[in-house]
């Protein structure tokens, strides 16, 4: 939220911006709550780590309650072995901190694993970290998902069992 506020508010105090940046996330919470719905090829990509066994961990620089809002929205919280904000770190993304400590959590080393990202800073944040990242289309071209540092990009799609 930071960057938000850098870019649409830099010239309210720092209190104000707070204030206007929570309550902007608090409408977003209100007006998706009930109307949540997994992109494409989700549920397919989590029942497969499951059954592989493979840790998962949600790293996100949304605030924690609209993370929970999400996850809960879709249940799948129960499959995530943790849920690490960047906000509640000393560095959120794009710092690598946020994966590294998803990995801590996880008990997983950077070159075993494998992150989904669709956004310039999750993407910097993941392979900065060490860990191999796709690139997922959702707002950002192939050529731009690659020139954040992805190793390939996917669109969201159905994902055979």
């Amino acid at each position: 939220m930071y960057s938000i506020g850098e870019r649409f508010l830099a010239h309210e105090p720092p209190e104000r911006r707070a204030g206007i940046l929570g309550e902007k996330e608090r409408i977003f919470r209100e007006l998706v709550s009930g109307q949540i719905v997994p992109v494409p090829g989700l549920m397919a990509l989590l029942d497969r780590a499951d059954r592989a066994g493979v840790p998962m961990v949600a790293v996100t620089n949304a605030p924690r309650a609209n993370a929970e809002l999400l996850l809960s929205g879709l249940g799948v919280v129960h499959r995530f072995k943790a849920l690490v904000i960047g906000d509640e770190l000393a560095h959120g993304k794009p710092h690598p901190l946020p994966y590294l400590e998803g990995l801590r959590l996880a008990g997983a080393v950077a070159s075993a694993s494998l992150a989904f990202e669709d956004s310039r800073s999750g993407i910097q944040s993941a392979t900065a970290a060490g860990i191999a990242t796709i690139g997922m289309r959702t707002g950002l071209s192939h050529a731009d998902l690659l020139a954040a540092g992805a190793v390939t990009s996917a669109r969201a799609s159905t994902i055979p069992n």
